[in-house]
């Protein structure tokens, strides 16, 4: 019994440890997701604060290098900027989804905002911006043509020109073009953005129309640059939320690489297809180019700044006298949708990271999403997931319920036992195992069950803490957020009701100092998920409401025939 109830307080300990954890996680994910967007409530060329100071030769060293070109570069006709204000230079596009400025120096995507996510869930609250430059911080998306012709190099960046500054997508439409267009000699370039509605993915294309008479070469390459703003910071009680570059290379479907890990070192790597993202709690961005080519990724520290880049290079190629050639590649900036992920590049869906149990907590998360879109409530989805969670651990759960029971009901026994052989410990220890076999009960028996569920249990939690489904997901009446706390504490006083309850269900334990953590722990499980997420604390309370009703009834059966035996 001991040895039992030992090894249930230390589940207990190590389950509360980890929810711990994942509470610290997200509370500061939250920060970090948030910190960006703290004054800017208005998507205009007006609120976006890009550094009026920029020049054409400050991203010299930003742009990066095709692997295999040897050739000279081609001086790029710049236009002066000196008298040119950074807000004349910006496109303004808004989708169903997207609200996009675009900087037609470089045509770099310098903010996006998601008016469908909102910052905070108010009537007046400000769409979640998860792109953005301003004077204190950097995270924009940029692409360009490198190498022999290319148009961004060394001495500058192309300044496109576009036939208006504000693009909307029309109530009838399906998608958005906006060009713009470069003219380099008798070469003109157009960078075509391609918005689709309800998608937050944008096609980038470079049609390039070559009117001289030599052939035109270039590569394209794409990059995410940003700073590592609002940095975490240990507690000392574990790891931090993830924000940070993310990639497929050749010998791992998905690898993670910090800021701290690109300034120690860069990272390169060929392969055909592939993607690089920059990922934190519920939102990523990400390049995505031509899946058909072989494109080189690298990631890197820009000089000994706080900025990071992270990218990819296509091969060269080359346009003949009198056509045109396309380079294309595709951004993603929105939610951490799996299952539109999945669909855009191989592996991607994977930055949705559930942890080493991913191959559990995917699974459940597909029932949980089919709960959803049968009932249309995400907390009624957890409730119902919940049960059929128990009912497929069902006879686990009853086969520790009734070494339980059995052990509860052999309490007065072993409380004998312990009084006439209490300074005989060998004694006490041989008489209260004759018992057990006596009695057919095993002291191990609820033990093993526990340690399967567990597993599945863990992999519940990462789906409820990573799944932006659930954020801003209402359930009912005062709940109206399963991603945050339960603003009335309601949730988390059940929850400690119901584990005092079950407590009162199982055999006190002989020794006095357990007998004092068991007591606690309630009192200490109520406390912590007083600050956990709605939708953590309802699955508790769900499974531990049915846990109560299984217990009983298999402790009545129990007594019952154990009361018609005497």
């Amino acid at each position: 019994m001991d040895w039992q109830r030992s090894l249930l307080i230390a589940g207990m300990l190590v389950v509360l440890y980890m929810l711990f954890l994942e509470w610290d996680t997200f509370q500061s994910s939250q920060q970090v997701n948030q910190s960006p967007v703290s004054e800017e409530t208005v998507l205009t060329p007006e609120t976006a604060q890009i550094p009026s100071g920029t020049t054409p030769a400050s991203a010299d060293n930003e742009i990066p290098a095709l692997q295999s070109d040897t050739s000279p570069v081609t001086s790029t006709p710049v236009e002066s900027t000196t008298s040119e204000t950074t807000t004349d230079r910006l496109l303004s596009v808004s989708t169903d989804v997207l609200n996009v400025l675009i900087d037609t120096r470089g045509g770099d995507i310098v903010r996006v905002a998601l008016p469908e996510h909102l910052t905070e869930l108010e009537e007046d609250s400000s769409p979640f911006v998860l792109l953005n430059q301003t004077a204190s911080t950097t995270y924009i998306a940029q692409s360009g043509l490198i190498g022999a012709d290319g148009t961004d190099n060394t001495e500058g960046r192309p300044l496109f020109k576009a036939a208006k500054n504000d693009y909307q997508l029309a109530g009838d439409a399906d998608q958005l073009q906006v060009d713009m267009v470069f003219q380099q000699n008798d070469v003109t370039i157009t960078k075509r953005f391609t918005f689709s509605r309800g998608d937050h993915l944008i096609r980038v294309s470079y049609l390039v129309d070559n009117r001289g008479t030599d052939n035109w070469k270039a590569g394209l390459f794409g990059q995410i640059k940003r700073d590592s703003h609002e940095p975490q910071v240990a507690t000392g009680m574990g790891m931090n939320p993830y924000v940070g570059a993310a990639l497929r290379t050749t010998e791992e479907n998905y690898k993670k690489l910090d800021f701290g890990d690109l300034a120690e070192k860069p990272f390169k790597d060929s392969l055909t297809g592939g993607w690089v993202a920059m990922i934190q709690h519920y939102f990523i961005s990400a390049w995505i180019p031509d899946q058909s080519t072989t494109n080189t990724f690298s990631l890197r520290q820009l000089g000994n700044q706080d900025l990071y880049a992270i990218g990819f290079t296509s091969p060269q190629k080359s346009v003949e006298p009198g056509t045109t050639g396309e380079f294309k590649a595709e951004f993603y900036a929105g939610p951490k949708d799996q299952y539109r992920l999945e669909k855009i590049s191989p592996y991607l869906d994977l930055t949705v990271d559930y942890g080493w149990l991913w191959w559990v907590s995917k699974p459940l998360f597909w029932v949980l999403y089919q709960l959803h879109e049968l009932i249309g409530n995400w907390g009624w989805s957890i409730i119902l997931l919940t049960i059929f969670i128990k009912a497929a651990f069902y006879k686990l759960s009853a086969t520790s319920y009734r070494s339980m029971a059995n052990m509860r009901r052999l309490q007065p026994e072993m409380m004998r036992l312990k009084d006439l052989y209490g300074d005989d410990r060998q004694k006490l220890s041989q008489e209260t195992m004759n018992l057990y076999k006596r009695e057919k009960v095993n002291p191990m028996g609820g033990c093993l069950p526990i340690l399967v569920q567990m597993p599945v249990f863990i992999a519940l939690y990462w789906v409820l803490f990573e799944s932006v489904e659930l954020r801003h997901a209402p359930w009912i009446l005062w709940i109206q957020d399963l991603s945050v706390k339960d603003p009335l504490f309601i949730l988390p006083l059940l929850m400690g009701a119901s584990m005092f309850i079950q407590q009162k269900l199982n055999p006190t334990p002989p020794d006095p100092t357990q007998a004092k953590i068991m007591q606690m722990m309630p009192i200490a499980f109520t406390f912590f998920f007083m600050f956990f997420p709605a939708g953590l604390v309802l699955y508790w309370t769900v499974n531990n409401l049915l846990s109560i009703l299984q217990q009983w009834m298999i402790t009545r059966q129990i007594e019952a025939a154990s009361a018609k035996k005497k």
